[in-house]
């Protein structure tokens, strides 16, 4: 179904795979990893091997009788963390492989990402691939006239693309479903699936909100050192975003607490029983789900490297989103879901403490204007644009 869209992430990876011996995308489940590494390998000679099929795992049993007889090949490896003993092998692989000549586009590993995936591959093939992480859909694949629907459905595939709201609902329900009472688990993971589903939609009601873990602890009868786990848990499979306040010596009292998202819209929406425009437009997390969603499609379209963060001062200067991008330039971004383009005192003067290059107001009217102090209002895709170019 998502062939129907181009996934912008596509010439990333193949020019990745033009320059690297191997690329590891990263994702959520059903977020569309499989369709795009299936589309790049239709156009060379590749072999596909699925670690979820038991067929596939025992081709692997001894890893390099059969890669040995790939080289030259493509060989895409899905659901990768469930072998981590392979990333040894792999590594030996690529070094012989250089050996040999055959330098690039050997490997394409996708893995619903983990501490086990990452810390198994970032110590074994440590400059010997690049990262890539494929997010849901984004508002420039899918298009301005379609934002209504992403935001509230949510950028996964099947939720985007189902024939009716009801219908989007259901998937996500069931997706939320299967993750908590078979994927995590498949991780080695022992939580019980009630608990985390408790914690996960607790964060969903604070969408966007300052991680308070004591009151999460309290409410769910659990140590604070539980929640931090469960949060490292959701944070490591892509699907919570654990946004750092900004940090520098500039001897301010800042705010030290990370404020926390659910990435994905349509699955915070879905936690919280949120299925109709309407039931979104008159219900309390109405604006942190807005903020959440730019946040997501902001970040995305930033240059690699870009670091992201949150400015908040104890006296009650802030900024939704701090960008430090990779020529460290940083830009200061107001999210707001209003027509009037001004922002608060408080954000001018944070953007004077941190010397800020940008200041953009990401508002809901179509037009791009000056603002007052320097700051322009646009639209969130006139934003999108101006970060893309970067």
């Amino acid at each position: 179904m998502q062939g129907m869209i181009e996934r912008g992430h596509r010439n990333l990876v193949e020019d990745a795979l033009e320059s690297q011996a191997g690329v590891v995308l990263l994702g959520p489940r059903q977020v569309g990893k499989t369709t795009l590494a299936q589309d790049i390998a239709e156009g060379r000679d590749a072999v596909y091997l699925d670690m979820e099929r038991v067929a596939d795992r025992q081709v692997l049993e001894e890893p390099d009788l059969y890669l040995d007889e790939q080289v030259g090949r493509l060989v895409v490896i899905d659901e990768v963390q469930l072998l981590p003993d392979l990333f040894k092998a792999l590594r030996g692989q690529i070094d012989r492989r250089r050996r040999q000549g055959h330098r690039t586009g050997q490997f394409l590993l996708l893995g619903s990402a983990s501490n086990t995936l990452l810390h198994q591959s970032a110590e074994s093939l440590a400059g010997r691939v690049s990262y890539h992480e494929l997010t849901p859909f984004t508002l420039p694949e899918i298009g301005v006239d379609a934002m209504s629907a992403l935001w509230l459905r949510g950028g996964f595939p099947d939720s985007l693309l189902a024939a009716s709201d009801q219908a989007s609902l259901k998937w996500r329900e069931d997706f939320i479903r299967t993750y908590l009472e078979r994927d995590i688990p498949s991780f080695g993971l022992r939580i019980p699936a009630e608990t985390l589903r408790r914690f996960w939609t607790m964060l969903a009601h604070e969408q966007g909100g300052l991680l308070n873990a004591a009151k999460l602890a309290g409410n769910l009868g659990v140590s604070g050192q539980s929640v931090a786990r469960y949060l490292d848990l959701l944070v490591d499979l892509m699907l919570v975003r654990r946004l750092p306040p900004w940090h520098s010596n500039a001897g301010k009292r800042l705010v030290k607490s990370p404020k926390v998202y659910i990435r994905d819209p349509g699955l915070c929406h879905a936690l919280l029983g949120i299925g109709t425009p309407e039931d979104l437009l008159g219900h309390p997390v109405v604006g942190g789900s807005w903020e959440g969603f730019c946040i997501e499609n902001l970040i995305a379209a930033a240059p690699r490297g870009t670091e992201a963060s949150f400015y908040r001062s104890s006296a009650g200067a802030e900024i939704d989103l701090v960008l430090k991008l990779p020529r460290g330039h940083v830009w200061a971004i107001e999210i707001k879901r209003t027509t009037s383009p001004k922002v608060t005192r408080g954000f001018h003067i944070a953007a004077e403490e941190l010397d800020v290059s940008e200041r953009i107001l990401v508002y809901a009217e179509e037009k791009d204007v000056p603002g007052q102090g320097g700051v322009r209002a646009m639209p969130l895709i006139g934003a999108l644009e101006r970060l893309s170019s970067e």
